[in-house]
């Protein structure tokens, strides 16, 4: 694949103490899309730093609030279906390519807050890995089956 296709991103698997898994319902779609917490990466930014600041941007979770157990040893792709290629990153992209980050909340639920000054879900839960594979878009289901293979020991 290449990489210049690809919009690169960072990828965030957040599980509680009872390693159920953070979903957020997107603010921007009318079906029911959840997925978990993922972002770009801006230019020159660190893959680690920007996986700190997409927490805090989706969840209001802020770094201490958090453990890191494991970060994938490899990038994972996704596509865009061809009519969402077009409305998100001007159709530059075909999809992303992202850095999985497996992290342990060890806050409370108190300190989840989605209401940012540029909201991307409307509602959050935990939810088990098995229930994850049926919230989400149709496009993310492979990936998403790739991850829960790659953390599997940790879920």
């Amino acid at each position: 694949m290449p990489d210049h296709l690809y919009r690169n991103g960072i990828g965030i698997i957040l599980i509680n103490s009872n390693k159920k898994i953070f979903v957020g319902k997107r603010i921007d779609n009318q079906s029911d899309a959840w997925q978990m917490p993922q972002g770009g990466i801006d230019v020159g930014e660190d893959e680690d730093l920007a996986m700190y600041r997409e927490l805090l941007e989706e969840t209001g979770i802020k770094s201490e609030n958090v453990k890191l157990i494991k970060k994938s040893n490899r990038y994972f792709y996704y596509n865009l279906p061809y009519k969402l290629q077009k409305k998100f990153w001007g159709g530059k992209y075909l999809g992303q390519k992202q850095r999985w980050y497996l992290v342990r909340f060890v806050g409370t639920d108190q300190d989840v807050n989605i209401s940012s000054h540029e909201p991307e879900f409307s509602e959050w839960k935990w939810v088990n890995s098995d229930d994850l594979l049926n919230l989400i878009v149709s496009f993310k289901r492979k990936l998403y089956q790739e991850l829960i293979t790659e953390f599997s020991e940790f879920l």
